[in-house]
This record gives structure tokens, C-alpha cells and sequence, in this order.
């Protein structure tokens, strides 16, 4: 019956009911059937449960008895105009009311109930239909993910410890890189990397009957069938056979996840098998060679020496690789161009025309490391030479002006200043203004307060890694309402999060800003870290999303000013935030937006890059995906994301399947259809964010955020009384008292005690 339960449960359908007297005649059957078969009226969504609510309907089903009223508020309500029953069941777990309906299978009944018991309660398959519009979508907050932060070790070690590479013959090279390039995902690896990768991928044996990965196990490789047959199987259903030839489990090397799937060997088998954090180290090591191998280049070249090495990594990100067979003419004497190249690999021969014939003459021989084209970068020129490629072949980086004035400018100005130096002083002139305004709303910082001090008012808010608890710290003459975040330090430890934990603790103290949730102290015991927080009462973002569906452009508007205005303080101090959405924007009383959970935010300086996978999968951007590496571009990003959400309820790229998003966001913002509903502005502004190119992002460019604030979805937006907080918000969320929980949801008595963790990580908590 659990089977039934959950099978009904994540259907998506209108309002389903069985006509009451068909089905309480000739007497009601027991209120574990009743219970056992009903059908959420959720319309064109999925209707799902959290994972406990889930194990609670399992564990109720197989005892036979009703849902504990632990987890279920349950209410059978009458309609006597139509003679049907419903039922409404509020699951405290999550607070949200689904409207249910009773719905019974007669198949699955028989595998519980005896056939006297069928005739007896006449249970019955009919049913007629309620409007759907009387339910609301039931719609389940997004969850981030996270890889282990590996990158310490592994830039210490990174030219100390070869990567492990395992002798194979050409045919088992092909077969690997065929199984690459047939996978949606890993075919987006760039070449020199899918070599790496297959080299270093070793052989496993796997007997007859054994799984080479079992549903809901936690996975770590990403496996090649080489010989041998595999049966497929998910949800106790086979899907398929596979046999040789075929990448499995690739969403394992991203991050540390459950398997979604079984696969079980049909004949004794062979895999090539890739681990985890070799991957990682691959697509580091060759990522960060790449990008100093290229600002190298770009150092030697006279034109852009004043460059900073802010702006030196951001041209080597927009470089393309181009190679060129020998005898083609990259450039033409006389022939405009646009494009700056640097020889990578290679030579290549220059020529000039001799006057008044047709021959050529040599002038010189450029080499790896030398350049060419760079006047093109100024403005059209007209090639003086030609440049012809010599034997085998030549790799050349090139950078067309288009790219190259987006990010710099006028060439001109490099010969007068240090570019950067102007977007620097905006950002310290921005500091000192909010310095100013969080002086007024400064608050003491609580040294003395110990943990015993709290008194818990109630729960505002839970995760996967804990709660966030209301509550009042009585002083002498004072009391002062926080919010208080529990993080178990066990999940903390067995998903390798210390090092997140951490950087989040260091960001919010050192934070000052109205738009940013406020880290007063933090404090540990045995079970969990606790972090004091600033209590915004005007509740989330996602709650108000959530119950009406969208916003309109003028309240979206207001939102994403409030998160520009905490992302320009954010990344003028070099910090990248990763987590965007609106399950982290809370708002304050004054029903100004303020950004919360900092658990994926790190510091990375103006020039630098990251490489741990973090984020929410449908807000990640391509080069997170694609482990290449980044930076506070994927906050513009995520921003394009939030305002298709915002103003549609539901974010761009979307899927049941973490790996199906990720494959969808690698085919672009171009392929997304934008409803009829949505401005011009708005939709040019999100593909405008939303390039797959970092670069080419609004908001990374030569005018940074000030981008973004003048585009024309903005015209007239009064960003002064933003900063201010001088306009009116579109959500005014007034409070009786400090500790008016109103715009929150309902959370149930926590009774659960998680085990120590005495490991000492936290010492300095």
C-alpha cells in the first residue's frame, strides 16, 4: 500500500472525489482505507512530499494504521449540495495544505484487503470532478548541492602528485571516447580533457548478478561499459539492457549524490571506471594551465601590459582556440580585420607584397608566443602583411575588438592609466555610502551572551542540515528577538561542508550591509553550530511567490534592485555569493529584501577562480556544470534565472532529474520558449545575464553592475531611494511585536536529539 500511496501522491491531475454514497454505503470502511487512498488536486505541477513525510505514509501503510497525527492534520469535510466527501490533510512537515480527495484502486486493495472487505466497504473506482481552481499548486522548495571543497589540497599537491594513468589499446581508447561523446553531458568536455580523462580511467571485473551500482547508494565514479550486458532498473521497474559502449553514473563526479538508478550485470562484465576526484583534478589542473598559460601571453604583448590581472583573466577567459593547417593564409595582405591573434603552438610565415608584381617576399618568422593582428583591436584595419601557416600546422588564441571592447573599452585609455582603477573607486565610494546607512542600523554584537542565554519561541524555518529558531535573549532591562541557525554537526561532517560552514561564518561577520542578513556571533556544542542572525519577520520571498503564483514587473523590479545592491558590496570585496534564489531573500519588516544563507559564498578576489560544484541545479551556471572553473560571473547568472521565476513561478531550466536540468542548461537560454506574457525588456535583459560565454554576461563587462541598473527593464527605477531605503516596497509587512510570526509557516515540536560529533573542526565557533 505504501506503493499505492506514493504512486498517487506524485501524480498530477484536477480535483479527483468518489461520489459519498458510493462510497460509504452500506457502512464506512476503516479510517486506515480511507486514509491509504487519496489523490492531491494539484494542477499542472507534480505534487511531491518531502522525504519524511514519505517514510512516515510507508511506515503508517505497512502497520495499517492511519498517518500519525505526529505529521498529519486531517479533516474530512462534507459538501452537501454534491453529496462528495474530501479531505484535507496539512502536512506539518512542510505547512502546506494539500486538498485531497478519496480515490481507490481495487488491484492495489486486494494485495492488503480481503475480497470481503471490498464487498463489504463497496470500494469503488468511479469519480467525478471539483473545479481545479480551488487548489493552489503545491509547489516544494528548491535544495542546493554541494561537492566536498577539495581545492586546497589539490592547488598544494596539484604539480607534486601525477594523476594515475592506465595502459589501454587504441580500440579500448575508442570505445571510451565514443561513450563520451554519445552522452549528453560529458560530450560538452573540451578535447584535450576527454584524453586525460580516458587515460585515466582503469578496468574493473564485475561477476554475473552483482550491481555495479545499486538505487540510493551514495556514488563516487563515473563508469564505461567495456564488456558484457547490464540490466537497467529504477523504482523496481526495468527500463532496459545496455551493453558495451555506454557512460553510466556521470552525475557521481559532479558532486557527492545518491544513485537514481540500479544497474546489475546479466553476464560477467568489464568496466573502465573514472574517479571522482580524479576528475576534478583533471578539469582543475588543466583549467588553471590553461588560464596562466594565456595571461602570459597577454602580459608580453606591449598593447596591453597596464592591464591588471583582473582584466588579463578576464581576456583569457573570452580567447578562442582556432588551428590552422599549413599554407592557409590567417591573414591577407590588405583584407580589414577585427581580430588580435597569439600563436600557441606553431609558426607561422609573414609576407609583403613586391611592388608592381605578384611574388611575395618573406620578412619574418613568428613563433609560440609571438603575436599578431593587435592593431585590429584599436579599430578596422587593413592588413600591411600576410600570415601563412607553416608545417605541421599552427594553434593560435584569438580575441575579436567586439569581445575585447565589452571588456576593456578604448584601447587608448590603457596608454594613460591602469584600467580598473575607476570601477575600483565606484566600489569604495559605494562601501563608504552603505557604511553610512548600516551605522544607523548597526547593532551591539552581543559578546556576552552565552548560548544558555536563548530561549526558543519557535521554528521558522527548517533544511537539510538543521533549523532556524526564533528566539529572545532576556538582558537586565532588555530583550532582544534573533534568529538562531542549528546546523548538526555530524550531516556537517559526513558531507564533507566544514570548509563552507566556515567560509559562511567568516562572510556574514564580516559583513555590513542593509540588503544582507546580519551574523552577530556564533556559538557550538556537542550536536551543533549555532549561528545568531538578525530576524527579518517579513518572511521569504518563495512564501509570497509561492501563494500567488508570480510577481508582476514592478515588485520583480524592486527585488532584483535589493539583490544588485547586496551583490555590488559583495563582489567589490572579491566575495562570490553561488546560491541565488528565492528560498534565500527574506524580508525585513519594513518589507525590504535582504539576502540570507551565505553557505555557498567564498572569497575568490577580483582575479581568481573556483572549482567546487555548489549551487541549486536549477540556478547553476554552464562552467560550474562544466567544471571549468569560476567566478562572480555565475551570480549574473543566477539573476536572469530569478527574474524568469519571479515572473513566471518557475525558474527557465527545469527537470525532475538533477542531470536532465544540467543538460538542459548546456543547451542554452536560446532554445527556452519565454511566455506571451513577459515585456521585450524582460527577455532581452535574462538572455543578456544568461550567456554561456562568463564573459559576455551583463554585469561582468567593462561597466559591471551599472550595466545591469541602466538597462531599459529599469528605465525610471529610482536606485538612489533604493539605497536609501526611501521607497516604498511593494510588500509592506507590518508586525504586532518582535516576535509576530505571522508571515511564516507552521513548523511542528522538533523532538529529535542528532549525535555528537566530537571531531573538534569547530573549535573556533
Amino acid at each position: 500500500m505504501g506503493l499505492l500511496m506514493k504512486s498517487v501522491l506524485q501524480q498530477t491531475t484536477n480535483h479527483l472525489t468518489i461520489a459519498n454514497d458510493e462510497l460509504l454505503q452500506p457502512s464506512s470502511p476503516p479510517a486506515h482505507i480511507l486514509n491509504h487512498c487519496f489523490m492531491t488536486r494539484a494542477t499542472n505541477v507534480f505534487a511531491k512530499l518531502c522525504e519524511d513525510c514519505k517514510k512516515c505514509i510507508e511506515h503508517s501503510s505497512s502497520i495499517h494504521s492511519t498517518p500519525s497525527l505526529d505529521n498529519f492534520n486531517s479533516q474530512i469535510m462534507f459538501i452537501d449540495n454534491d453529496k462528495r466527501t474530501s479531505v484535507d490533510i496539512a502536512l506539518k512537515h512542510t505547512n502546506f495544505t494539500a486538498s485531497c480527495s478519496f480515490i481507490s484502486a481495487e488491484n492495489e486493495f486486494k494485495k492488503n484487503y480481503s475480497s470481503n472487505d471490498l464487498t463489504k466497504y463497496q470500494v469503488k473506482t468511479k469519480i467525478s470532478c471539483i473545479p481545479p481552481q480551488i487548489q493552489q499548486p503545491l509547489l516544494l522548495k528548491k535544495q542546493g548541492v554541494s561537492g566536498e571543497s577539495l581545492e586546497t589540497s589539490m592547488q598544494q599537491n596539484m604539480n607534486n602528485t601525477p594523476i594515475v594513468k592506465y595502459d589501454k589499446d587504441y580500440s579500448s581508447k575508442q570505445l571510451i571516447k565514443g561513450a563520451i561523446m554519445d552522452n549528453d553531458f560529458l560530450k560538452n568536455i573540451d578535447a584535450s580533457q576527454v584524453k586525460e580523462l580516458v587515460d585515466s580511467m582503469y578496468s574493473l571485473t564485475i561477476n554475473e548478478g552483482q550491481f555495479v551500482i545499486r538505487e540510493g547508494d551514495v556514488g563516487a565514479h563515473l563508469y564505461v561499459s567495456a564488456e558484457g550486458e547490464f540490466e537497467v532498473e529504477k523504482n523496481g521497474k526495468i527500463l532496459g539492457i545496455m551493453g558495451p559502449g555506454k557512460a553510466f553514473g556521470e552525475l557521481a563526479i559532479l558532486y557527492n549524490c545518491t544513485r537514481t538508478a540500479s544497474i546489475r550485470v546479466l553476464s560477467n562484465a568489464r568496466v573502465w571506471v573514472l574517479d571522482r576526484r580524479v576528475f576534478q583534478q583533471i578539469m582543475m589542473r588543466t583549467g588553471m594551465q590553461r588560464i596562466e598559460n594565456s595571461v602570459n601571453f597577454l602580459k608580453s604583448v606591449p598593447l596591453l601590459k597596464n592591464l591588471s590581472e583582473e582584466l588579463l583573466t578576464k581576456i583569457a577567459d573570452v580567447l578562442e582556440v582556432e588551428f590552422y593547417s599549413s599554407g592557409t593564409y590567417i591573414i591577407r595582405q590588405g583584407a580589414s580585420g577585427d581580430t588580435f591573434f597569439l600563436i600557441s603552438q606553431g609558426m607561422v610565415k609573414v609576407t609583403q607584397k613586391v611592388s608592381g608584381t605578384l611574388e611575395e617576399k618573406e620578412i619574418r618568422i613568428l613563433r609560440s608566443g609571438d603575436y599578431f593582428g593587435e592593431k585590429a583591436l584599436i579599430n578596422e584595419d587593413k592588413r600591411t602583411a600576410s600570415i601563412i601557416a607553416l608545417e605541421p600546422g599552427v594553434e593560435c588564441l584569438t580575441l575579436d575588438r567586439d569581445s575585447f571592447k565589452h571588456l576593456i573599452g578604448d584601447l587608448s585609455e590603457l596608454k594613460q592609466k591602469n584600467y580598473g582603477d575607476e570601477n575600483r573607486a565606484l566600489a569604495m565610494r559605494y562601501a563608504e555610502r552603505t557604511k553610512e546607512i548600516c551605522k544607523a542600523n548597526a547593532k551591539q554584537e552581543f559578546p556576552n551572551l552565552k548560548l544558555s542565554d536563548l530561549e526558543i519561541i519557535t521554528t521558522l524555518g527548517i533544511g537539510g542540515f538543521g533549523r532556524v529558531e526564533l528566539v529572545k535573549a532576556c538582558q537586565q532591562d532588555r530583550v532582544d528577538i534573533f534568529a538562531l541557525k542549528c546546523l548538526k554537526k555530524r550531516h556537517i561532517v559526513d558531507t564533507k561542508q566544514e570548509e563552507h560552514v566556515f567560509s559562511e561564518r567568516t562572510i556574514m561577520m564580516s559583513c555590513n550591509c542593509p540588503f544582507i542578513c546580519r551574523l552577530y556571533r556564533t556559538f557550538r556544542n556537542e550536536k551543533y553550530v549555532y549561528m545568531l542572525l538578525e530576524a527579518c519577520m517579513g518572511g521569504e520571498i518563495w512564501t509570497l511567490l509561492r501563494d500567488r503564483g508570480s510577481f508582476n514587473e514592478n515588485t520583480t523590479q524592486f527585488i532584483i534592485g535589493c539583490v544588485l545592491q547586496a551583490f555590488e558590496y559583495l563582489h567589490a570585496r572579491g566575495i562570490v555569493y553561488r546560491d541565488l534564489k528565492p528560498e534565500n531573500l527574506m524580508l525585513n519588516e519594513n518589507g525590504y529584501v535582504k539576502l540570507v544563507d551565505f553557505g555557498f559564498a567564498k572569497f575568490i578576489g577580483s582575479s581568481n577562480k573556483t572549482w567546487t560544484f555548489c549551487g541549486t541545479p536549477e540556478y547553476v551556471a554552464p562552467e560550474i556544470i562544466l567544471n571549468k572553473g569560476h567566478d562572480m560571473s555565475v551570480d549574473y547568472w543566477a539573476l536572469g534565472i530569478l527574474i524568469h521565476e519571479l515572473l513566471n513561478g518557475t525558474p527557465p531550466f527545469t527537470s525532475n532529474d538533477p542531470m536532465k536540468t544540467y543538460n538542459i542548461i548546456l543547451k542554452g537560454i536560446d532554445m527556452i520558449d519565454f511566455p506571451k506574457h513577459m515585456s521585450r525588456a524582460a527577455i532581452q535583459l535574462i538572455k543578456k545575464l544568461c550567456r554561456d560565454s562568463p564573459v559576455e554576461r551583463l554585469g561582468y563587462q567593462k561597466g559591471g553592475i551599472q550595466d545591469i541598473k541602466k538597462h531599459k527593464w529599469f528605465l525610471g527605477f529610482d536606485w538612489d531611494g533604493l539605497q536609501n531605503q526611501l521607497l516604498i516596497p511593494p510588500f509592506l509587512r507590518p508586525v504586532t511585536c518582535p516576535t509576530d510570526t505571522s508571515y511564516f509557516d507552521k513548523f511542528s515540536v522538533d523532538s529529535y536529539e542528532p549525535p555528537d560529533e566530537l571531531s573538534g573542526w569547530d573549535a573556533d565557533f
